[in-house]
């Protein structure tokens, strides 16, 4: 807050600026607060300062907009963590497991794996050494979709592609698409890759058709002396004619030669800094909120368009608002809460199945932690209604009427007033058949002993663990019969009995002090010291700690572009025209179906298949993940990004635990088991899938 001090630290030198905060805070709102004003400290100082902020909660990002210097496409950044811890839960919800796979691709950490560790433990370990980097495409990937691209690179190169940056056709920022599935790649295409080291990923831009198609070994595929290579890395001149080129056979806008800039691998620093000088001006960052307002409709005549289950011949007036505005996220008229209040009785009738249940704890003046954020990214527009999971909240409604103002235009949410401790409330909502017991709380941790501050949570944990529901089960096959709308996920036609012991609910607990994750598991042998990432919980994706989402900071610095594919992978995708709207305080829009809302349910999201029944069965009977890889791409264009494997898969006995552990990016002849379940990138299908792609048995 002080130019002197600011002048002593030389910000006006720094290559960036990192405001951390307070975590374990008592006001978030206060905290957030002065970090804002440090902010506007730094920026009055130095308005070129690269500076990312760390904020405790969603609300407050709207204030950094209305700071003149701020900007995203100069590198200025926000990490909220309560938008991306409950983010990453809510994806959990939908792929158990893929909280703890994204927190280890973002923390840069290598692995030392030992024949003294079991075998479950190497190969979380081998995971946890990826990273994410980004690499431009050689001129051999020209031409190509995106699924032969990452066929190729997966199988040549041994490395996964994951998203592609795309630049509009109408001349706007440069947008990062996951898994995209039609058009094909322009030159100087720059790729996102999950792998061990920025030395691996040099060999997408090494790549030459002509010199290593025929390399059987990766680590050959070196800088050739090829003609063809050598013209095109002489400048921006034979660039633009190979971009001129593919232009006019695809149709797409070639590659600007600055995003060459933005092809640096995480940990290269003085790369990135020479490109910015090479430049001579700063990269252009991908669409962010900026104070320029959103574009506004070119035609003002709205062709109506309707969700595809539908019949196109609609009256206008007549049509529902199914989706935001932004066509991001489904809608429905707000409903007051009292209408989605369930008290033990009505909760208990309900045909509760395939669901996720939320114990939260909290005192009615408890800050909020934003709810919106867990629930927005299951009601992304890209699943179809009846795939969506009904959330139900167990907590005090005096709380939940504070946060209420954020959740009530999105549906299927039902609220039980009562206590996650108390076990007939958590019969009452069918725990024992949830896709998702979420454990979270609001409550401001003491500072007299931190080991307290989860005390609730663990409770809440431990006694779902401690409950049988074999003696109360209801009648399973009239549950499965039922066309109740609380069917989703495409497991309308055969209900799943549920867990007969409470440890084999599938749950996730959040943490505030990571040490107190020894307590969550009362089989493992995890020494208190042992790092957050190294425990049985977390590997098995049943815990996760605000902690880890430190490490985002330090990767954002080194690339911008990483933290961006992050949040549009975790958030369900949530755009710049959608923050600047939320950021108005009022709550999300609904808007008419029109073919350009429509078109943003066409993107990618995560999901979970099993490789015990449906058409990906044979891979499970000891086919190596590659087969498998390679397989969903050219069939079902699912991108496969890692497994979840039972930690005792070799034990047939009753005795063997069914938790889960996650493998991220496994090796390529890595071996397939029929009870293996894989983390998949699912492209958005307009008609229902011919099987479920949910599929999350244990």
């Amino acid at each position: 807050m002080n130019a002197m001090d600011l002048e002593r630290a030389k910000v006006h030198d720094a290559d960036a600026c990192l405001v951390l905060a307070n975590k374990y805070c008592p006001d978030p709102d206060a905290e957030d607060a002065a970090n804002i004003m440090r902010v506007i400290s730094m920026k009055n100082y130095c308005e070129e300062s690269r500076i990312i902020i760390q904020l405790m909660q969603y609300h407050n990002k709207a204030y950094l907009l209305n700071i003149p210097s701020w900007d995203w496409k100069q590198g200025d950044d926000v990490i909220c963590l309560a938008e991306l811890k409950l983010g990453f839960i809510a994806q959990s919800c939908l792929a158990p497991g893929f909280s703890t796979m994204m927190a280890n691709l973002f923390a840069m950490r290598s692995f030392i794996t030992s024949p003294d560790m079991a075998a479950w433990q190497n190969d979380y370990l081998q995971g946890t050494g990826c990273e994410m980097y980004t690499e431009t495409l050689s001129p051999s990937f020209s031409g190509m979709t995106f699924s032969q691209a990452s066929e190729l690179c997966f199988v040549k190169l041994k490395l996964l592609l994951l998203a592609i940056e795309v630049k509009p056709i109408d001349g706007g920022d440069t947008k990062i698409s996951i898994n995209p599935q039609s058009s094909k790649m322009p030159a100087n295409t720059v790729g996102f890759f999950i792998a061990q080291s920025a030395e691996e990923v040099k060999r997408a831009w090494f790549y030459c058709k002509a010199c290593h198609e025929d390399v059987k070994d990766e680590n050959l595929i070196k800088k050739c002396k090829c003609k063809h290579l050598m013209t095109f890395r002489k400048g921006v001149r034979a660039i633009q004619l190979v971009g001129k080129t593919m232009a006019n056979k695809t149709g797409a806008t070639p590659a600007t030669p600055f995003s060459a800039a933005l092809s640096k691998p995480l940990l290269n620093i003085k790369n990135s800094v020479m490109a910015k000088e090479e430049n001579g001006s700063k990269p252009v960052m991908n669409g962010r909120p900026t104070n320029k307002p959103a574009d506004q409709q070119k035609n003002g005549k709205m062709e109506v368009g309707i969700a595809d289950d539908q019949a196109k011949d609609f009256d206008f007036a007549k049509t529902e608002m199914k989706y935001d505005s932004t066509g991001m996220f489904h809608w429905t008229p707000a409903r007051s809460i009292e209408d989605c209040i369930l008290d033990r009785n009505q909760a208990a009738m309900t045909v509760l199945n395939g669901h996720v249940v939320v114990c939260l704890f909290a005192d009615p003046d408890s800050p909020l932690i934003g709810l919106r954020n867990l629930v927005m990214p299951l009601r992304a527009s890209n699943f179809h209604y009846h795939e969506l999971k009904h959330v139900v909240i167990v907590g005090a409604v005096d709380y939940l009427r504070r946060e209420w103002k954020t959740l009530q235009n999105l549906p299927k949410i039902s609220v039980l007033n009562g206590s996650p401790l108390s076990r007939a409330d958590l019969r009452a909502v069918n725990v024992n058949l949830c896709d998702m017991c979420v454990i979270l709380s609001a409550k401001v941790p003491s500072n007299d002993d931190p080991t307290l501050a989860d005390k609730e949570a663990i409770l809440a944990s431990l006694n779902i663990k401690a409950m049988t529901f074999g003696d109360i089960i209801t009648n399973i096959e009239s549950m499965g019969d039922s066309k109740d709308a609380l069917n989703n996920m495409g497991d309308t036609t055969v209900k799943r009995p549920g867990p007969i012991y409470g440890t084999n609910v599938p749950m996730i607990t959040e943490l505030v002090n990571d040490s107190n994750v020894q307590f969550l598991d009362q089989d493992d042998d995890d020494d208190p010291d042992t790092e957050l990432y190294l425990t049985q919980p977390f590997a098995c994706g049943t815990a996760f700690a605000v902690s880890v989402l430190d490490s985002l900071m330090s990767t954002t610095y080194f690339n911008q572009n990483a933290l961006t594919l992050i949040r549009s992978l975790i958030t369900g995708g949530a755009t710049p025209e959608l923050e600047i709207i939320l950021a108005e305080g009022a709550g999300l829009r609904g808007g008419y179906s029109t073919p350009d809302t429509l078109s943003h349910r066409d993107r990618c999201r995560v999901g979970q298949i099993s490789l015990s029944d449906g058409p990906l069965a044979t891979f499970g009977e000891g086919r190596k993940y590659q087969d498998l890889f390679v397989a969903s791409l050219r069939n079902y264009g699912m991108l496969c990004i890692g497994l979840y494997r039972l930690r005792d898969a070799a034990l047939t006995t009753v005795d063997a635990t069914s938790k889960r552990y996650v493998i991220t990016n496994p090796p390529f002849d890595f071996g397939l088991l029929p009870t293996d379940q894989v983390y998949v990138l699912l492209p958005f299908e307009r008609k229902q899938s011919r099987f479920s792609f949910s599929e999350t048995e244990v």
